[in-house]
């Protein structure tokens, strides 16, 4: 390899090395640090949930009404068979205490 050989590698190498300096500092500067970091993702998240909910088709009164009456039918319906129940079979031991005693 001749001398000019060996100065042309070196200065292959030296300008590599200032590239790879140059987009490390780069990335530094546009990552920054771990605070601005994450701030920027809970600033995105923060968009990208306001942009869901934008997407959401909200029920109208109507629909919210009709719903919860509907709920609360079901669950009184729910608590009037739970009742039921419970009734008979407590009268179903008193039955069979009473015969047994």
């Amino acid at each position: 390899m001749t001398n000019e050989e060996k100065q042309a590698a070196k200065a292959r190498k030296e300008e590599l090395a200032r590239a790879r300096a140059k987009q490390a500092a780069k990335n530094r500067e546009k990552n920054g640090n771990i605070f601005k970091r994450a701030g920027r993702a809970i600033a995105r998240w923060f968009r990208e949930m306001r942009s869901e909910l934008k997407k959401v088709v909200w029920p109208s009164k109507k629909q919210v009404k009709n719903n919860s009456a509907v709920a609360i039918f079901m669950m009184l319906v729910a608590a009037v068979v739970v009742w039921g129940f419970d009734f008979l079979a407590s009268n179903a031991v008193r039955l069979i205490i009473s015969l047994g005693g």
